[in-house]
């Protein structure tokens, strides 16, 4: 089987094996996400590492020197992925999906060592920088690699599967994170969670080189050949198929249309208003981020015992409990997306965010009020639940929607830098916000949360269902940001839940420059995923596919 090529897969096999290690790195990036959350409640971490024990600080140092270092500690780790993520706009369409992702996956392996082997601040940070630079490359690659090498027609289910595999991750990461507290004091408590990345890792170093490429990449390298048999396998299907023709005509013309898009473009206002788009899609992902949603994933099992009062045991407890909730809510969107649309979602999302932070202010002025501590416990949950169902993977849906074919790439690029550094932002500030100002600090998140409704409801159009064309035509009538919304409610569908056309384009008024059928436009906006509670910069190497996405 192994000396074969593609592994003997063809068809529905093939897309499962693609499918299956893509979601294997899903559930890497979740892992990472989640794992220190439980490391920071155990004793022995932090007799290895007092420097960051903010419950405990050194003698000699202030608690609030302590809370910075530790932020710094933990979001490190985000910093490492912004680099990788913007190493990738230069570096993806030059080594291809495959090698990305390879060498991605082996630096996490190199990083997630140096973290589990660890003896002191300076070396941790150093390891979680390293594996945050492979999975910035990893979750800039991946998506892509998987739409470019799928055939998809539910864009938005599609990426909420992604999310919940995230969220699967992060599940996974705190339940090994409970069960391994209870072998403290054995430092393997706190390594062995840590070194568990390079299982996921190692998996997709063994399997990826056999994979296929991606078929736009070969087209763009001008591997046409290879292109046509990768296609050829995919679909199962002849080379001489006529199918396999259109399907390759398609890409030619798709990736022509994105080598002609660069950054100048997003700054320009023309009738395609690109710099209007780009800014919606670089807020959106700002405001995921601006939730407040990592504070919970990164410090959960810290909340639950320095805001709540709870034991270290409890608190893990909880913790886990909370991640599996998380999960369980995040395949909700999964079945919503497609029937009530983008813009419900985020506004019912907000709201519920903004109502648990407050109510999360109110129950922990006082950490010694149990009644009010099981309140507190219970609207974390309730938090998670808001943000699964409208945010958790909208962000990385909406932006492929809302901008032009043309500039999608350094959109994306754009607008996911936004994600890590408010995802660095957030997690750097949090110890020192609860160090300094208590209970205080979720205020500010539900201040940010209730903004954010007015932000969405008068700004963001409904992208649901509609194609590139009937985008573009949306913003060939605005004439300002206000009105954006108004003139995506009036305009006609032109095409049913199912994909047929019927409205046609000739009868409207305007006309859109990208001409692109509905199930094309479906397959192009897959290209702009990913992930979770967390970001991923694709660069240059989120070009968009059409029929072959």
């Amino acid at each position: 089987m192994f000396g074969k090529k593609f592994y003997g897969l063809r068809g529905f096999p093939l897309a499962l094996a693609i499918g299956v290690i893509a979601g294997m790195d899903f559930l890497l990036f979740g892992f990472d996400q989640g794992v220190m959350g439980g490391i920071l409640t155990m004793d022995t971490f932090f007799t290895r590492f007092p420097s960051i024990d903010v419950n405990n600080p050194p003698s000699g140092q202030s608690s609030s020197h302590v809370s910075t270092t530790q932020g710094i500690t933990v979001a490190s780790y985000n910093l490492g992925c912004f680099a990788g993520a913007v190493a990738t706009i230069w570096l993806g369409d030059n080594l291809g999906r495959k090698r990305m992702i390879f060498f991605g996956s082996a630096i996490m392996v190199i990083g997630a060592a140096l973290q589990a082997s660890a003896f002191s601040i300076p070396h941790l940070v150093v390891g979680r920088l390293i594996t945050g630079f492979g999975n910035g490359m990893n979750t800039s690659t991946v998506p892509t690699w998987q739409s470019e090498t799928s055939k998809s027609h539910r864009r938005g289910q599609l990426v909420m599967v992604e999310g919940a595999l995230i969220t699967g991750g992060i599940m996974l990461s705190y339940w090994i994170d409970y069960a391994f507290a209870f072998t403290q004091p054995s430092e393997i408590c706190w390594r062995f969670p840590l070194a568990f990345q390079i299982v996921f890792a190692l998996i997709i170093l063994a399997c990826i080189p056999g994979l296929p490429e991606s078929p736009r990449w070969l087209v763009l390298k001008n591997r046409d050949q290879e292109a046509r048999e990768v296609l050829s396998a995919l679909w199962d299907k002849d080379l001489d198929d006529p199918s396999i023709e259109s399907e390759f005509t398609d890409i030619k013309e798709a990736v022509a249309v994105m080598a002609s898009g660069s950054f100048k473009d997003l700054f320009t206002m023309d009738q395609d208003r690109n710099f209007h788009r780009s800014v919606l899609a670089y807020v959106v992902q700002a405001m995921q981020q601006l939730s407040g949603i990592n504070l919970i994933t990164y410090y959960a099992a810290t909340i639950y015992t320095g805001s709540l009062g709870l034991n270290q045991e409890l608190s893990r407890l909880l913790a886990a409990l909370n991640g599996t909730e998380y999960f369980l809510a995040s395949w909700i969107p999964v079945f919503t997306v497609e029937k009530f649309g983008r813009r419900p979602l985020m506004l019912f999302g907000a709201v519920g965010m903004s109502i648990s932070m407050a109510v999360l202010t109110g129950t922990t002025v006082d950490p010694n009020n149990k009644s009010a501590g099981i309140a507190a416990a219970v609207f974390l949950f309730v938090f998670n639940s808001f943000f699964a169902i409208g945010w958790l993977g909208m962000t990385w849906l909406y932006p492929a929607e809302i901008v032009p074919l043309r500039i999608r790439a350094p959109a994306n690029a754009l607008s996911t830098s936004a994600n890590w550094i408010t995802n660095f932002l957030v997690v750097m500030i949090t110890p020192i916000a609860f160090d300094n100002i208590k209970y205080r600090t979720y205020i500010i998140f539900a201040v940010i949360n209730a903004a954010i409704v007015p932000c969405v409801y008068f700004f963001y159009p409904e992208t649901a269902g509609r194609s590139l064309e009937e985008m573009d035509a949306i913003f060939h009538k605005t004439t300002g940001p206000f009105d954006v919304v108004q003139h995506a409610k009036e305009m006609p569908r032109r095409y049913d839940n199912a994909g047929k056309l019927i409205v046609n384009p000739a009868e409207e008024n305007g006309k859109a420059d990208v001409q692109i059928t509905q199930g094309d436009h479906q397959a192009a906006a897959e290209n702009g995923l990913l992930g979770p509670g967390t970001g991923s910069l694709r660069g240059s190497s989120g070009d968009v596919s059409e029929k072959t996405a």
